[in-house]
């Protein structure tokens, strides 16, 4: 896909993005065709809206659509096998912007669309490493946590993975996404298994026994969730007391809305969400300039400045300070602050990737036993 250089804002403002190839009278009579962007909803989605579709809007006339997605690939294949290709960008983690890639499932994003930084920095130096891909261009990071409920241990607080899985001091339903995401890293850390150990012995049908006989311990505690503002509700209603769940959500759940939600941050679990091209769009070029703007520092620092997500640019965490909102200070609450890293796993995405079938196969069994 062969694209033109970057335009800089005040052109934005005047309308250069070119639009769909309609008539002029179609394009005054009807306006610029929406994009679509499938996203995941909740106060994510307000975030992206409030920092990226709103402004992109204002600036083009372009509107944007939003659907819900809950990750995978399955649903973007199943989405393409329709013949009516309706999405034209997906926020997808990277290791399913991965995985999706070399299935065919995306367009080319041509590099040159990004922006220096502000002190003329090229985008490579800027983003953080491997953030550009053919397929995709990484802009956030984020963390899969285990949270609690404040109120259902007065006294002696959780504050380990290896306390997930002690129903004896610690009783009650465990909320856990219904996917092998995250939970096998977190069986087998719990058996202390060393972080740097863990995708290793996870290829292999020892370690994946190992993290099932882990699960079976607390398999009939399990309250099974599948969207991103589920673990928050099933805290906050008391009907799980600790949860997995998305550092971004439950910041928001506390911050914003009184919650009596603590993170706990041993084991986070360290992803990267990626903007993406559906292939087959007939609004590539719309879909780039969408990316283009949002990955501009200040539109990810505003992002930033409303969710606890870290840019995925050095340029934009400068950036970051105090909550638009509530001027709580940001930083202390991003998945990267020096406190939080000592126990942290890194998502290898490339092992994601790598087995999908894999990982599916092996839950089924697990759930069908």
């Amino acid at each position: 896909m062969k694209r033109r250089s970057p335009m800089p804002l005040v052109l934005i403002v005047a309308g250069v993005f070119s639009v769909p190839a309609v008539s002029q009278a179609q394009s005054e009579q009807q306006g610029p065709e929406a994009l679509t962007v499938a996203t995941w909803g909740g106060s994510y989605e307000e975030s992206q809206r409030r920092a990226y579709f709103d402004p992109f809007t204002e600036a083009t006339g372009i509107p944007i659509k939003t659907v819900h997605y809950d990750g995978g690939i399955d649903v973007l294949r199943e989405h393409l096998a329709s013949g009516e290709v309706e999405w034209d960008i997906v926020d997808m983690i990277q290791s399913d912007a991965s995985a999706a890639c070399e299935a065919g499932l995306l367009a080319p994003i041509d590099s040159d669309i990004l922006v220096p930084a502000p002190d003329g920095t090229p985008p490579a130096e800027d983003f953080m490493d491997g953030a550009i891909h053919r397929c995709f261009v990484t802009q956030i990071v984020f963390s899969t946590v285990i949270a609690f409920d404040d109120r259902a241990f007065p006294g002696v607080k959780p504050d380990s993975v290896e306390d997930f899985f002690d129903l004896k001091t610690f009783p009650g339903k465990r909320a856990l996404r219904k996917s092998p995401v995250g939970m096998l890293e977190w069986a087998l850390l719990s058996l202390s298994v060393p972080r740097e150990q863990l995708y290793d012995l996870l290829s292999t049908r020892r370690g994946l026994e190992l993290a099932a006989r882990r699960l079976d311990e607390i398999r009939d505690s399990i309250i099974w969730w599948t969207r991103g503002q589920e673990p928050v509700d099933l805290l906050t209603s008391g009907q799980a007391t600790m949860a997995t769940g998305y550092n971004g959500r439950f910041f928001h759940a506390r911050a914003m809305e009184g919650a009596p939600i603590s993170v706990i941050w041993d084991g986070q679990l360290i992803g990267f969400n990626s903007w993406t091209i559906v292939r087959g769009t007939h609004q590539a070029e719309q879909a780039a300039d969408f990316i283009a703007f949002a990955t501009r520092p200040e539109n990810m620092a505003a992002q930033a400045s409303l969710i606890s997500y870290g840019p995925a640019r050095k340029s934009a965490q400068k950036r970051v300070g105090l909550h638009t909102d509530v001027g709580v200070p940001m930083r202390p609450y991003m998945p990267t602050a020096p406190s939080h890293m000592d126990n942290a796993v890194i998502r290898d995405h490339h092992w994601y990737s790598q087995t999908v079938d894999l990982r599916e196969e092996w839950f089924r069994e697990w759930l069908e036993e």
